[in-house]
């Protein structure tokens, strides 16, 4: 016997979606990096530069070592700069940057794809370790149905403190958050059926790419990149069916 439940059971919009597509933001969707641009624009150049250059041994280290090691240096660099301001003012920078990133900075041939799988009636959604105060604009702006991104704590004053609000949304992390977000969409069962497509451009993007069905490298390095096994942006097709 059926149980009525089922009947009342919401479904998802995107239930029918043929795949879905999770594009990484800084150097596959758009050029280069974005944080300290976005910082530069909440806390000024001056102070962004003299930080940096406070920061510079666990930055360098980071960047060497990656991993927890990246992941705090960037923290302690957002705690310098960001912690007591408001979020409402935050916010609000945060969206005209995204804005003007999106403007300036998008590679047309990673844009025109992520088109083609809009067109396609594909799941769309951006991933990031950047802060999702402005991915999740940038995200949105593009027609995508869905943001993972770094979450930045607020107090209960509602000032930033600087701090990460659970983990660094790179790595493994980033994997969870993908799954955490397809399963909210209702499009967490990829596979042959409805294939998850990857696309991303470094080494934090590595295990979302391992995780993907049709993954693609996007990195100007090519085939002597980390990510370098990965087919490139010519190699896959998207399903239109």
């Amino acid at each position: 016997m059926r149980d009525w439940r089922e009947d009342m059971a919401p479904t998802s919009p995107y239930a029918a979606a043929p795949a879905v597509a999770a594009f990484d933001l800084d150097g596959t969707l758009t050029q280069g990096g974005s944080v300290v641009h976005w910082l530069s624009a909440v806390a000024g150049r001056p102070a962004v530069r003299a930080s940096i250059a406070r920061h510079s041994p666990a930055l360098i280290a980071g960047a060497i070592r990656s991993g927890h090691a990246a992941d705090a240096a960037k923290e302690s660099l957002f705690s310098a700069l960001l912690e007591g301001r408001d979020l409402r003012d935050v916010t609000a920078v945060s969206e005209q940057f995204a804005d003007e990133h999106l403007r300036t900075a998008v590679r047309p041939e990673v844009a025109a794809r992520l088109g083609e799988h809009l067109d396609a009636g594909h799941v769309v959604v951006v991933v990031s370790a950047s802060p999702a105060l402005y991915v999740r604009r940038i995200a949105a702006s593009i027609g995508a149905q869905g943001c993972a991104a770094t979450e930045l704590a607020v107090d209960a004053a509602g000032t930033l403190t600087g701090r990460y609000e659970g983990r660094n949304c790179r790595g493994t992390e980033k994997l969870r958050k993908v799954r955490a977000l397809l399963d909210e969409l209702g499009v967490a069962d990829t596979g042959d059926d409805r294939p998850l497509y990857a696309y991303g451009n470094s080494r934090g993007d590595l295990r979302l790419l391992s995780a993907a069905d049709r993954p693609v490298d996007v990195s100007r390095l090519g085939r002597v990149g980390r990510l370098g096994r990965f087919p490139r942006l010519d190699d896959v097709a998207v399903r239109r069916n």
